[in-house]
């Protein structure tokens, strides 16, 4: 008996087009991650963007500090570069714990620090610091950071050793500190005179040296809340602080903007192009008086969220900085920024106090420091942030 035939399957009509879609879905998605990841190589993420999205991506300077058991990635003893106001432990200061922490984002990690990553994507670049002492500060903390793998080699001071110029020839990097309390022009207060202010002219300090630098970090301080008198167009307008004198209090938050604005300006003219990063006002951490009336800073440990109500003068400046970035944003300028306010505001353990001088009778009625920062210290977590910022810029250009 013949066996049976197996009968054939049958294909239904709309099987070939089946077919086709499916195939052409599989290649869609196939291009679709392609193009995902061409777009995260020319594009990876900057946290210092000011696009909203990004921002809710992933924010590096909205976070806290957690306890962290490792050592500070550098000594008192190992780096040459610690001015004395800020050897603390040198100085004498006789706990460590505030060495112990580091910044957790609270929605993605802050990458582990990568000295030679950096110098080698700087090599043959230069970065500037222009502002005040608190640059000074940091200046001195990213040159230890950087002598674990290259030290720099001062190659410039002016007479009062406040604008240095160092330079590492194994990557061929220049670092310039450059010092203008203001920005903008003005003249040391002598006397009963106050300090002059001139709001519509540049220090020419750094102006001069502006077009010599591929990053430039900048950023306005505690010189502001000085006794000034605010000149435009050659005239006195007004004045911040200057009682007695019957002219106009316009404040201090106006001459930092109308500096800000005038500097962002400049450089959004100028046929010079570096990327330029602001780095957010400094707070402070004096308790039970100011620096001149007592006030002190022995606090050992971070503030948790909400222990500490921010000094109104700080939130004011912070405000004038976060209203001009949006509008030097907006203008079109190569413009990051920094906001190192929250995470500093926080660690009122990180300054120098009273060992500011070396061995101080704390037993004695002692001026504190409770503005500059301890090396090591919070400060360095400022340069880590920084060195993000500047690896993301130079992988980004890079990618073009």
């Amino acid at each position: 008996m013949a066996k049976a035939k197996e009968p054939e399957s049958e294909e239904e009509p709309w099987a070939p087009t089946n077919k086709r879609l499916y195939n052409f879905l599989v290649v869609l998605l196939g291009s679709s991650l392609l193009i995902a990841f061409c777009y995260e190589l020319l594009f990876p993420y900057s946290s210092s963007d000011s696009s909203p999205s990004k921002k809710e991506a992933c924010d590096l300077f909205s976070g806290k500090w957690i306890p962290d058991s490792s050592d500070p990635p550098y000594t008192n003893s190992s780096c040459s570069f610690i001015s004395n106001p800020q050897n603390c432990i040198t100085n004498g200061r006789p706990d460590t714990g505030y060495l112990h922490w580091r910044w957790k984002p609270y929605d993605c990690e802050l990458p582990p620090m990568d000295t030679n990553k950096f110098l080698n994507k700087m090599r043959s670049k230069s970065l500037a610091f222009i502002g005040d002492s608190i640059f000074r500060n940091q200046m001195e903390s990213l040159l230890c950071l950087l002598s674990k793998v290259e030290e720099g080699i001062l190659v410039y001071h002016d007479e009062k050793f406040q604008s240095k110029t160092w330079y590492l020839p194994s990557h061929n990097i220049t670092l310039g500190l450059i010092w203008a309390p203001f920005l903008i022009k003005s003249t040391e207060a002598r006397s009963n005179n106050n300090i002059q202010l001139y709001l519509d002219v540049l220090d020419y300090a750094w102006t001069s040296q502006y077009h010599k630098y591929d990053y430039v970090m900048l950023s306005g301080g505690q010189w502001f809340l000085k006794e000034t008198l605010f000149w435009e167009n050659n005239t006195v307008i007004g004045c911040h602080n200057c009682m007695g004198k019957k002219l106009r209090e316009l404040g201090m938050d106006y001459s930092y903007h109308k500096a800000l604005r005038l500097v962002l300006q400049f450089m959004s003219t100028s046929e010079h192009k570096p990327l330029v990063v602001l780095k957010t006002w400094t707070p402070s951490h004096f308790e039970h008086g100011k620096w001149n009336t007592g006030g002190i800073c022995n606090r050992s440990e971070p503030f948790k969220e909400g222990e500490y109500t921010a000094d109104p003068v700080d939130a004011t400046m912070r405000t004038v900085e976060l209203g001009t970035f949006q509008e030097g944003s907006n203008n079109g300028l190569r413009l990051k920024l920094l906001d190192t306010y929250h995470l500093s505001l926080l660690r009122p353990d990180g300054h120098p106090g009273p060992y500011r001088r070396f061995h101080p009778d704390i037993r004695k009625k002692l001026q504190n420091d409770c503005l500059h920062w301890c090396l090591p210290g919070p400060i360095d977590t400022w340069n880590e942030l920084l060195m993000e910022i500047l690896i993301n810029e130079e992988e980004l250009r890079s990618a073009f």
